[in-house]
């Protein structure tokens, strides 16, 4: 079951000791609770933090002002969406529909603010969110569901992560073959 949060903040750092460096900064700044500190692909180093969006935005703001030049990516989730979380951590039920949806983007934090957006535009599954582990640094995320709402929520994504010049790419297949879902998913 995954637990309910109010608002998640995530900063991408360059240099993984900014990005320790920045950790304890946030933590210290603001009442947050850590929901992922890490080491990721190609030698960057992941902060996300869950709280009220106050608490959430201070951190951020507290971590962002000691990144010297190190920030790759950023973002600040009000209300994020609960599908998000549990596709980060592996934990998805089985996705239903037959469309299958990619966004490929250039940063962990693009892929996760993607998937939040995808899951609040329609009604798809977000079967996984991949972040940036033996990726080269990318990440990408894949919803499930009918043709209509998997192109729906591909386009919202896209257009949303296209904002930060993250979009790597975009894919909506409308019939995946039984073989490919068994196989990535």
């Amino acid at each position: 079951m995954v637990t309910q949060l109010q608002s998640v903040g995530m900063i991408e750092f360059t240099s993984i000791a900014a990005g320790i460096e920045a950790a304890d900064r946030m933590m210290k700044a603001s009442l947050v609770e850590p929901l992922m500190l890490k080491t990721i692909c190609p030698g960057k180093f992941v902060v996300a933090v869950h709280g009220d969006v106050a608490a959430v935005q201070s951190a951020v703001d507290a971590g962002m002002s000691s990144a010297d030049g190190t920030v790759a990516d950023h973002f600040v989730i009000p209300n994020i969406n609960e599908a998000v979380v549990a596709a980060m951590a592996c934990a998805t039920p089985e996705p239903t529909g037959s469309a299958l949806g990619v966004i490929e983007t250039y940063s962990a934090a693009s892929a996760i603010l993607a998937a939040d957006t995808a899951a609040k535009t329609a009604d798809v599954d977000i079967a996984e969110v991949r972040i940036a582990m033996g990726l080269g640094g990318k990440a990408f995320c894949l919803l499930t569901g009918d043709v209509a709402a998997v192109n729906m929520a591909v386009e919202a994504a896209a257009n949303v992560v296209s904002q930060s010049a993250m979009l790597v790419r975009k894919v909506v297949i409308p019939s995946a073959a039984p073989e490919v879902l068994r196989n990535i998913l």
